[in-house]
């Protein structure tokens, strides 16, 4: 009896020590699985944060980009804005050096009309 128990015992061992091993290599394997999906997620973490340098860099330039185009669009409108107040001017001068014109030309044809009659 003694010695069944212990062919017994002596199975049991051996499958535990199977079962034992078989949970060993499960482990190694899931450790190889979790070393290599960690060295994944620190080379994407490297990744992301060359990218947000990046993203950052070039937000800072478009956002200097677009400042300067809001100057030169102010600068565009403010000229133009002077520029036709210059046309405006240009045209109210215009219009009165020919009404100055025309009424210089109306007083010499009068002075010369004047003229004639005293001499007749």
């Amino acid at each position: 009896m003694m010695s069944q128990h212990g062919a017994a015992l002596q199975t049991y061992n051996q499958e535990l020590v199977k079962c034992l091993e078989k949970l060993k290599l499960r482990r190694t394997e899931l450790q190889a699985q979790i070393e290599s999906q960690e060295e994944e997620k620190n080379n994407l973490q490297r990744e992301i944060e060359k990218l947000s340098c990046k993203l950052a860099l070039l937000n800072d330039s478009l956002a200097k980009r677009i400042a300067v185009r809001n100057e030169y669009d102010r600068t565009i409108s403010d000229t133009e804005t002077a520029y036709m107040k210059i046309l405006e001017s240009s045209q109210l001068l215009l219009n009165m050096i020919k009404k100055e014109v025309i009424s210089l030309d109306q007083t010499l044809v009068e002075a010369n009309s004047d003229k004639q009659q005293h001499r007749q």
